[in-house]
């Protein structure tokens, strides 16, 4: 426990636990209530966010900069997504004029 700065030590562990582990949970419930493309987009990156959190909080804990290094990689993983997935979307919306993944079936040959 001494590796550990304390700035660090003064939040536990759990809380970060906690935190990570609501964030994901709003993010699973927004992706499978939603109907809206680009929410459920948001809650992907909320999702994404969430195990970034924990990372860097375990990183931390265990004064080891490899969950770090991690996280930058899901975050330039992530910035990719964004790219491709807005542009689908808009695709989409030229195409259906809505973000209603419902109406994707006619979309189908």
């Amino acid at each position: 426990m001494n590796q550990i700065p304390e700035i660090i030590r003064t939040i536990p562990l759990e809380y970060y636990l906690f935190f990570s582990t609501a964030l994901f949970a709003i993010g699973v419930i927004g992706v499978l209530t939603r109907r809206n493309a680009i929410i459920i987009f948001m809650c992907v990156e909320l999702m994404l966010n969430a195990v970034n959190v924990l990372l860097t909080a375990l990183s931390a804990y265990r004064a080891d900069a490899n969950g770090q290094v991690f996280v930058f990689f899901i975050m330039a993983v992530a910035a990719a997504e964004v790219c491709v997935g807005l542009a689908i979307i808009v695709m989409i919306y030229r195409n259906i004029r809505s973000t209603d993944v419902q109406l994707l079936n006619h979309l189908k040959w």
